[in-house]
């Protein structure tokens, strides 16, 4: 079996800032992005960072308040080296998906409005998940897998477990108004077998080669199973 060591991941970020029509800014959650990050690195594992417009992604500033702080944050917080790799993420459509091993989603608010229809996010689903290559997504990211088929044309959710971000928990944060659709709603509606655990808690499905997780809590363990596959 390959080391984590030997393994290339492809991580991708939302580029979208705008909170639908609040006037506030979203983007990605800076813990679903940092927890998973220092999993893989610390795996050895090469991580590449893409985003649909490339540069800097914005960190949703609500994620960045000392009290949504977490050991993994407060270590990307002081690697000068992560931000700047996170301050050049690579344009998604410059990115070979033969060059990696597996894809990771972080999530935030942004990637509803962006990532969910972005044609060369879904066909690079597609064309890791038809060539057996592990596609992980957390929190509100799942809603990328929305989109994407199987090669029969079918959802790629339709009969599969996964995770994503509640009702419960979008009402708790009070956008369930704001956002473009709900997550929880849309998978059930894509035939996903949605399951969820408490609120908040770390909770993360795994079904054949979708790795998916319902929270920030749930973003390390999320990052873990995806090792494990990976050898």
């Amino acid at each position: 079996m390959p080391t984590a060591s030997s393994k290339k991941i492809l991580m991708v970020l939302t580029s979208h800032e705008d909170l639908g029509g609040t006037g506030q800014k979203t983007g990605f959650w800076v813990e679903e992005f940092a927890a998973p990050f220092y999993v893989f690195k610390d795996a050895g594992a090469d991580i590449t960072l893409a985003s649909p417009k490339g540069g800097q992604p914005l960190i949703d500033p609500k994620s960045a308040d000392p009290s949504a702080a977490t050991e993994a944050t407060r270590r990307f917080d002081g690697d000068p080296d992560a931000q700047k790799q996170l301050a050049n993420t690579v344009k998604l459509s410059d990115v070979d998906a033969s060059a990696y091993d597996a894809v990771f989603y972080p999530g935030g608010h942004g990637p509803l409005w962006d990532l969910t229809n972005d044609t060369v996010s879904i066909g690079l689903i597609e064309t890791f998940y038809t060539s057996g290559r592990p596609v992980g997504a957390v929190c509100h990211a799942p809603a990328v897998l929305l989109k994407a088929k199987t090669t029969d044309g079918e959802p790629l959710v339709k009969g599969r477990k996964v995770a994503g971000f509640t009702n419960s928990e979008e009402d708790a944060v009070g956008l369930t108004d704001v956002v473009p659709f709900l997550l929880e709603d849309a998978l059930q509606e894509k035939g996903g077998a949605y399951e969820k655990g408490p609120d908040w808690g770390s909770f993360a499905v795994t079904d054949g080669l979708l790795f998916t997780g319902q929270n920030p809590a749930s973003s390390e363990a999320v990052a873990h199973n995806m090792l494990a596959r990976l050898g």
